[in-house]
């Protein structure tokens, strides 16, 4: 067994990294970014740009994408192998298919928005290039105005974020802020004159001198290759990932992903633990009747029962609860009010509580959510178990085991429960991994700050890190539920081996 668990630990990262590739491939060819913004009204769900982040002002909308590494192609960067002929191409349609009425040759507004945002992450790896068309006379001024905009584009760094930033990082800021400031100023503006224009391009030329070997202007052959495969979004973010750093929320860069998930961790952990172990549990028992009273009343009318329970949708049985707890106020034969929103009470009443008083209060505050959370699974376990201990039933040493006068308890539970467990286990160890997604609807209905309307709140406004945080925590969790069943077969069944 030890051997096996060394290879499924050592296997474990690998896994992860090929899921986190998939994952986060797929988010960034997704259509949009994080401007993206989702409307919901009586028509239904749309999508729109939020355009005063991204249209309003570039620099803002620079800004964020720095934040979520969107400037850098998603898994190679071949940028600083641009020829110039292409740099000019790319300024010639910018300047001629420019969207206008009157413009026969002119791009959608998308196409050309998608050449302009493309050309201005790639610019900071085309400097050189950008700085020679700047400084040649007999290019036309269009092409040098056009060449300088987005030579100050690629010369903007994006600035260190986040609620503890060292100094060095706080000097750096004030440093590219400064910058910034200095070359906005050196922008051509259609006024100038020639003589304005070479002071500006002698701006451009002395700051791109003293920091085109600081910012790595002109890599060299090698610089290049490492640019080819560390320049990039992916490797930005898994670099950040090794150092247990998920990033910061959205809307909240004060915020980071950890400590939000941390927070929010008791409330998920309770309303997915406590439920697999109470459908565990009762998910035996009713099969353990079912199986002995095959085809007899007993049989028949809780497989109805459970049949119609696994029909009924969450969205219809959740709501069906609260409105029959309105109904009956309070548990039956006690003056005790059923709670139907939060996890405790308000703080100003829980944190007046006795330890007693808390525990009861959560209790009683969690029947609802928990019964809405249970019933479906209950229902479509007990059946998995009843096939389950149906088939040991029938084997050869069970019947051997009746022959031989051994009690009904002894071949229930140490004969029939432990192999019959083997199916609900493997079950049971899948669903491990929606531990972080948690349960929407309920925690929606019932008012519960967890996991399922965060993770759902990040998909709705395309926050990458929380849900590339979603997609490799609840696979780490999924993986470790297959290891921990593979064990527990060995507990369970002394026949399998894992060598």
């Amino acid at each position: 067994m030890f051997n096996y668990l060394i290879r499924r630990l050592l296997l474990l990262p690998v896994t992860l990294f090929c899921i986190l590739l998939v994952n986060f491939v797929i988010i960034n060819l997704a259509p949009g970014d994080p401007t993206t913004r989702t409307e919901i009204s009586a028509e239904g769900a749309t999508r729109k740009a939020d355009r005063s982040m991204a249209f309003g002002s570039d620099d803002r909308y620079l800004q964020f994408r720095e934040h979520y590494g969107l400037t850098l192609p998603i898994l190679f960067n071949n940028w600083p192998f641009t020829a110039s002929e292409e740099v000019h191409r790319t300024i010639k349609i910018l300047i001629e298919q420019k969207p206008s009425f009157d413009n026969p040759n002119a791009l959608s507004v998308k196409d050309y928005d998608a050449i302009r945002i493309t050309f201005g992450d790639q610019s900071r790896f085309i400097m050189p290039l950008l700085l020679k068309i700047i400084q040649e006379p007999a290019e036309p001024m269009e092409y040098r105005r056009m060449a300088a905009r987005f030579f100050v584009r690629g010369a903007t760094m994006p600035a260190f974020v986040g609620p503890e930033l060292t100094k060095a990082q706080r000097a750096f800021n004030r440093k590219i802020s400064k910058d910034t400031l200095l070359l906005t100023k050196q922008l051509f503006l259609p006024e100038d004159t020639p003589e304005v224009i070479d002071q500006k391009v002698g701006v451009l030329s002395t700051w791109y001198a003293e920091n085109k070997q600081e910012y790595r202007y002109v890599p060299t052959a090698d610089e290049k290759i490492m640019i080819f495969f560390f320049e990039t979004r992916f490797f930005r973010y898994m670099s950040r990932v090794f150092t247990l750093d998920f990033g910061t929320l959205r809307n909240d860069t004060n915020k980071t992903v950890l400590n939000e998930v941390t927070r929010r961790f008791k409330y998920s952990l309770t309303l997915a633990i406590i439920p697999m172990i109470i459908t565990f549990v009762l998910c035996q028992l009713l099969a353990f009747t079912m199986a002995l009273y095959q085809g007899r009343w007993p049989d028949h009318t809780l497989n109805l029962f459970l049949l119609v329970l696994y029909a009924i949708p969450i969205f219809v049985a959740a709501p069906f609860l609260i409105e029959e707890a309105i109904k009956i106020h309070n548990f039956p034969f006690t003056d005790i009010p059923i709670p139907i929103s939060g996890f405790t009470s308000p703080d100003a009443i829980y944190n007046k509580q006795t330890s007693l008083q808390r525990l009861t209060d959560t209790l009683t505050h969690l029947i609802l959510p928990l019964t809405a959370i249970m019933y479906g699974s209950l229902a479509a376990q007990t059946r998995l178990s009843r096939t389950a201990v149906l088939e040991v039933l029938r084997q050869d040493y069970i019947r051997t085991a009746w022959a031989k006068g051994v009690p009904l308890s002894r071949i229930l539970f140490k004969h029939v429960g432990r192999n019959a467990g083997i199916t609900v286990v493997t079950s049971i160890a899948g669903s491990l991994g929606v531990l972080l997604g948690g349960s929407l609807i309920v925690e929606t209905l019932f008012d519960i700050n967890g996991f399922g309307k965060f993770f759902y709140d990040a998909v709705i406004n395309r926050d990458y890190n929380v849900i590339m945080f979603s997609a490799l925590a609840g696979s780490f969790l999924t993986l470790m539920g297959y290891l921990l069943a593979d064990i527990t077969y060995t507990l369970l069944d002394p026949r399998v081996t894992l060598d």
